[in-house]
């Protein structure tokens, strides 16, 4: 006999590869990793790119005005994001955080699958003609008791899943604002300390996927000063191999 869910019971949420896509897609294996832009017309984007073309004209010539000569540098954040030690670090504890909230959630659909099974069962008994009326009553009772209960866990399992991906999305905003602060931080110390006038970032793309600045000598950048500041804590803070004593 085919098993059919239960009157006003819902089919079982997807779990496996489905429920593991879904948590992943919130959350791309690198921290750096860019949206893709909505379709925008051909006239948008030459109008964006001119317009950020002109304010940095501006910008240079203001500089150039103020000053005998411009001291310019470059740095390419998006280098720097990928290979500072907490970026990584941050996107590790990510990946934690996903790995339990899917656990948890496939262990809800588990729980959610035996239920249902239950109430299957208690069906296919309801249609045992030898059954007595007594009996049909006291499984028809228990029936509508479990078929509650499972409504309770389809909400439940909703508002879990709910609640988690609000919660790793918030959590990686964190994450990534206090990197950002960090780098920002020292990006504008190392500037100081050069005496720059500005500071562009060369790897920051307009709408038209080209960077604002097409080309600048590599005296410009100082991008690997950045990375080797800020990986400053993680030399300084990484636990030491214990060496074996010596054998006497």
């Amino acid at each position: 006999m085919t098993q059919t869910s239960p009157p006003g019971a819902t089919p079982a949420p997807a779990s496996g590869g489905r429920s593991c896509s879904r948590w992943a897609k919130h959350f791309p294996a690198s921290l750096a990793a860019s949206h893709t832009p909505e379709r925008i017309s051909p006239v948008s984007i030459l109008r964006e790119s001119a317009l950020r073309v002109i304010v940095i004209v501006l910008c240079l010539i203001s500089a150039i005005e103020t000053r005998a000569q411009a001291k310019i540098g470059t740095v390419d954040m998006d280098r720097v994001l990928k290979e500072y030690h907490k970026s990584k670090e941050a996107e590790a504890k990510l990946n934690e955080a996903t790995k339990a909230a899917k656990k948890e959630f496939d262990d809800r659909v588990e729980a959610y699958k035996k239920a249902l099974d239950e109430i299957n069962k208690l069906n296919t008994q309801l249609e045992a003609p030898a059954l007595s009326a007594e009996a049909k009553a006291a499984k028809a009772k228990e029936r509508d008791e479990k078929i509650a209960r499972i409504k309770n866990m389809e909400r439940e399992i909703s508002d879990f899943r709910q609640t988690r991906e609000q919660q790793l999305q918030q959590q990686t905003l964190r994450l990534r604002e206090g990197i950002v602060k960090e780098i920002t931080d020292v990006v504008m110390e190392r500037g100081k300390s050069r005496n720059l006038d500005l500071v562009f970032d060369k790897s920051g793309a307009t709408l038209n996927r080209f960077s604002p600045i097409l080309f600048s000598p590599d005296s410009m950048d100082f991008t690997a000063e950045i990375i080797a500041e800020l990986n400053k804590t993680s030399a300084t803070t990484s636990p030491t191999v214990a060496r074996a004593p010596a054998k006497p």
